[in-house]
């Protein structure tokens, strides 16, 4: 099994609440997997034998949340690139607005400009259904560990 590296941006704790979360349920299934503060990620490129995970609220006008955008911009400026990188999202908003979840959304496309492949799509939390996101976040990553296995069997 691949080690998950966990990579979480937060405004209010929720993205931080849900990633120590889905940290105990892959740990939990025996998945050797790190969760990375934002003072680790100055120069952190994800390995590209390793998967990562991203788990992000979403700030302002769909921005990436202060603590986890200096290292979005590392990425972005650097533009490693990653064809063997597999990943996955999941975005936390508020669809009463117009950029709802667009931080997730924008890790999304720079992944993939750095020739990284999504696994599944990208978890959109909605704030205005839901007071719980990490529920829904297990329940997609139960999925998303099945694609993983598909994925690295294939």
């Amino acid at each position: 099994m691949k080690k998950v590296n966990l990579v979480f941006g937060t405004v209010y704790g929720n993205a931080q609440f849900v990633a120590e979360t889905l940290f105990g349920v892959l740990k939990g299934e025996g998945r050797q997997v790190s969760l990375l503060m934002h003072d680790q990620l100055d120069s952190f490129v994800p390995p590209q034998d390793e998967l990562l995970l991203v788990i992000c609220s979403t700030t302002g006008q769909g921005d990436v949340p202060e603590d986890i955008q200096p290292w979005f911009e590392h990425l972005k400026t650097t533009a490693p690139y990653m064809p063997e990188l597999k990943y996955g999202v999941i975005a936390l908003g508020d669809s009463s607005y117009d950029t709802f979840c667009g931080a997730g959304v924008k890790f999304d496309e720079l992944l993939t400009e750095c020739g990284a492949k999504r696994i599944g799509e990208v978890l959109k939390i909605d704030a205005c259904e839901t007071m719980e996101p990490e529920v829904e976040a297990k329940a997609w990553l139960q999925g998303w560990n099945a694609l993983i296995d598909t994925e690295i069997l294939a």
